[in-house]
């Protein structure tokens, strides 16, 4: 299929683009858009439960978690945003359907907490009319699990379990959110040792965005979309988004901290 020239970047603010992110279904997010013009999205109800975004450093992954978790915002769904750094996801402090937690403690706490709201969500048995989407934002995912690891360490007594309660809070959530409406964007690779390796990365997350990845990233991420590209664009905001067994390079939709937080404290402001 023809390639098209895409634009360096993709901001919010470009022409028209806010009226065709505002006119997705509720549970969709636009990613971007493709080399061949196709609008890329992710659809968390019939496709894909769960969204893995995983990049090397500077690769556009808090661009991303931010893009897509406002988007989910904007439809009327809450958020969990796990930011490790503290400093990564301040817009999310501005909002009231946030929940902001960043140093370990506040990390550990939120996601017990998490365990507790989706078992109380299961046991609605499918009645969620009236219960908002949640949206579990994880950003640097391996860095928090390692430190969640050490942190139940520390006070672990001899008769609990070995596993840090919130690593196996966000593990029932990645098995059993689609049941309940909770949904995770993870930025990372998943661990070896917790949330299963990456055989997880191949039943629960059906849509996977890369970018900056190695070949040996490709081949354990994103094996069913065949070889590894040969080329990647060094452009800011370029990524490979992988869907069932296709993949489409994709220059993603760019939403500044200010952007988030106008839009979804006056949705009817004009685009900045």
């Amino acid at each position: 299929m023809k390639k098209t020239a895409l634009p360096k970047m993709l901001s919010f603010s470009a022409p028209d683009l806010r009226e065709q992110i505002e006119a997705l279904p509720e549970g969709t997010a636009l990613i971007g858009i493709s080399t061949t013009g196709q609008a890329i999205a992710v659809d968390l109800d019939t496709e894909s439960p769960h969204v893995l975004v995983c990049t090397a450093s500077g690769g556009g992954s808090t661009t991303m978690l931010r893009s897509l978790t406002a988007q989910f915002l904007h439809q009327g769904a809450h958020a969990l945003v796990l930011d490790p750094k503290r400093i990564s996801h301040l817009w999310a402090k501005a909002l009231p359907t946030v929940t902001h937690r960043g140093n370990i403690a506040g990390i550990h706490d939120a996601l017990v907490h998490l365990a507790a709201e989706l078992e109380r969500r299961l046991d609605l048995d499918g009645d969620l009319d009236d219960v908002p989407r949640l949206i579990v934002a994880v950003d640097e995912a391996n860095t928090t699990l390692r430190q969640l690891a050490r942190y139940w360490e520390t006070f672990r007594q001899k008769d609990d379990p070995k596993t840090s309660p919130a690593i196996a809070a966000l593990e029932e959530a990645l098995w059993a959110g689609r049941a309940a409406r909770v949904h995770v964007i993870f930025d990372g690779r998943p661990h070896t040792t917790a949330l299963g390796g990456t055989s997880v990365a191949h039943e629960l997350f059906a849509t996977v965005i890369l970018s900056r990845f190695t070949a040996n990233t490709w081949r354990r991420l994103a094996p069913m979309a065949g070889p590894v590209p040969k080329k990647q664009n060094p452009h800011p905001g370029r990524f490979h988004v992988v869907q069932q067994d296709s993949t489409h390079e994709t220059q993603a939709v760019l939403m500044t901290d200010a952007d988030v937080v106008n839009w979804l404290t006056d949705p009817e402001a004009p685009e900045s």
